[in-house]
C-alpha cells in the first residue's frame, strides 16, 4: 500500500490510483478459452510480470475487459478463441487510468509518462498520442457523445481533447493539487472535478471555464459521481464525509455523515432512485436517502477497508470489493448480504459489473482478475 506524502499516511488504491499505482492494461474477453500448451506457457509468463490490478472496467458490449495492472502493455484476448489478439505497447510509465468509448471500440489511457493514448481496441492499432500535462494523468473520461476526452493530472489541470482529430481543445486551470477525479454530466455540457486541493470545481465543457469552486471539504477529495438526473453531485473525502450539491446552483444541499474512515467511492443507483452508496475505510458499505439525507442501511460484514463497490445495472444489487481479499453481493432492497465471493489471495481493489449483469469481474492485490457468476456467487469457469 503506497505513501501519502502529504499525509504521512498509508492510502488505499482506490483513492491512489491516480497518483501512484499502475504500470499496465490487460484485456480480457469473455468467452470460451482454447489456449495450446504453448499459449498457455505465454500466459503464465506474462501473469508473472503482473502487478496488482487496481482499475477494470467492460466495454459496452462486455465482451472486453480492460484491467490496469504492471508491465506497460496493453494484451487483449479474442472472446472466441482466448488466443492474443496483439499487445498495446508504447508506454513509458505506469498507466493510471483507462476508460472505454461509449461505443465500446477506443480505449483511452492515462499514464505517468505524462500522455493520454487513444488505442483502437479491434486492431491494437494506437491511434493517438496526446501530449501536454506536465505531470501524471490521473484520470481519463469520455463525453457521453463521445466526442470529447477529458483529462485530469498532477499538474491541477484538466484538458479537454477532440478524439477524432487527436488535439487539445482547451486546459482548464484552478486547481492547486492533484485531480484525482472527473466526470461527466449525463448531457455532456459539464465537468465536474475532486482535488487534494479540498475541493470540487464545475466546469463548462463547451469553453472550459470554472463555473463554481465548491468548498467546505478538510481533507482531500478521492471520488465525485453525477445523479442520473444530472440534478446531483455526491463527492466522498477523506474528511470522511458525503456532500450532496446542487449541480445547477453549486449550493451545498446536505452533509452526510455517519463514516469513520476516509470514504475511498461513491455512486449512485443507476435505476434514478436518490439513493447513493459510499464505500469506507470502516469497514462498511452505507446506503443513504438523498433526498432526505437519511442513513438507509449500514452493510456490515467486511474485516477490511472497502475500496470499491458498483452497482449491478438494474440496480438492485450492490458488489463491494475489500481489503479482507473479498467480494461482497449485497441486496439493496433488504440490506441482506447475498453472498461472499472467496478466491482472491490479496485485498480487492476494483469491482465492475458487466452491462448485462451477469457477471461482476475483480481485481486484485494478488495480481488476478477473476470472473464471478453474479447469480450462483461462484467464480466462473473460463
Amino acid at each position: 500500500m503506497p505513501f501519502d506524502k502529504g499525509s504521512g499516511t498509508t492510502v488505499p488504491p482506490s483513492a491512489w490510483v491516480s497518483v501512484a499505482c499502475v504500470s499496465v492494461l490487460l484485456l480480457f474477453a469473455v468467452g470460451p478459452l482454447g489456449f495450446s500448451l504453448q499459449e498457455k506457457k505465454q500466459a503464465d509468463r506474462a501473469a508473472s510480470r503482473k502487478g496488482p490490478v487496481l482499475r477494470i472496467t467492460w466495454n459496452s458490449d462486455g465482451m472486453i475487459l480492460a484491467a490496469a495492472s504492471s508491465n506497460q502493455t496493453v494484451k487483449p484476448l479474442d472472446g472466441a478463441v482466448g488466443k492474443p489478439r496483439t499487445s498495446l505497447e508504447g508506454y513509458t510509465g505506469d498507466v493510471y487510468s483507462i476508460a472505454w468509448s461509449p461505443n465500446g471500440k477506443i480505449l483511452a489511457t492515462g499514464s505517468d509518462d505524462r500522455t493520454v493514448k487513444l488505442w483502437d481496441a479491434a486492431t491494437g492499432k494506437l491511434l493517438a498520442n496526446l501530449p501536454g500535462h506536465t505531470d501524471s494523468i490521473c484520470s481519463v473520461a469520455w463525453s457521453p457523445d463521445g466526442k470529447t476526452l477529458a483529462s485530469s493530472s498532477g499538474d491541477a489541470t484538466l484538458k479537454l481533447w477532440d478524439a477524432a482529430a487527436g488535439k487539445m481543445l482547451v486546459s482548464m486551470q484552478g486547481h492547486t493539487g492533484d485531480v484525482r477525479s472527473i466526470a461527466w454530466s449525463p448531457d455532456g455540457k459539464t465537468l465536474v472535478s475532486g482535488c487534494t486541493d479540498k475541493t470540487v470545481k464545475l466546469w463548462d465543457a463547451a469553453t472550459g471555464t470554472m463555473l463554481a469552486s465548491l468548498q467546505g471539504y478538510t481533507e482531500d477529495v478521492y471520488s465525485v459521481a453525477w445523479s442520473p438526473d444530472g440534478k446531483t453531485l455526491a463527492s466522498g473525502s477523506r474528511d470522511p464525509t458525503i456532500r450532496l450539491w446542487d449541480a445547477a446552483t453549486g449550493k451545498l444541499l446536505t452533509s452526510l455523515e455517519g463514516h469513520t474512515g476516509a470514504v475511498y467511492s461513491v455512486a449512485w443507483s443507476p435505476d434514478g432512485k436518490t439513493t447513493v452508496a459510499s464505500g469506507s475505510g470502516d469497514q462498511t458499505v452505507k446506503l443513504w436517502d438523498a433526498a432526505t439525507g437519511k442513513l438507509l442501511a449500514s452493510l456490515q460484514g467486511h474485516t477490511g477497508d472497502v475500496y470499491s463497490i458498483a452497482w449491478s445495472p438494474n440496480g438492485k444489487t450492490l458488489a463491494s470489493g475489500s481489503g479482507d481479499r473479498t467480494v461482497k453481493l449485497w441486496d439493496v432492497a433488504t440490506g441482506k448480504l447475498l453472498s461472499s465471493l472467496r478466491g482472491h489471495t490479496g485485498g480487492v481493489y476494483t469491482v465492475a459489473w458487466s452491462p448485462d449483469g451477469k457477471t461482476l469481474a475483480s481485481g486484485s492485490d494478488d495480481r488476478t482478475v477473476k470472473l464471478w457468476d453474479a447469480a450462483a456467487g461462484k467464480e466462473r469457469l473460463r
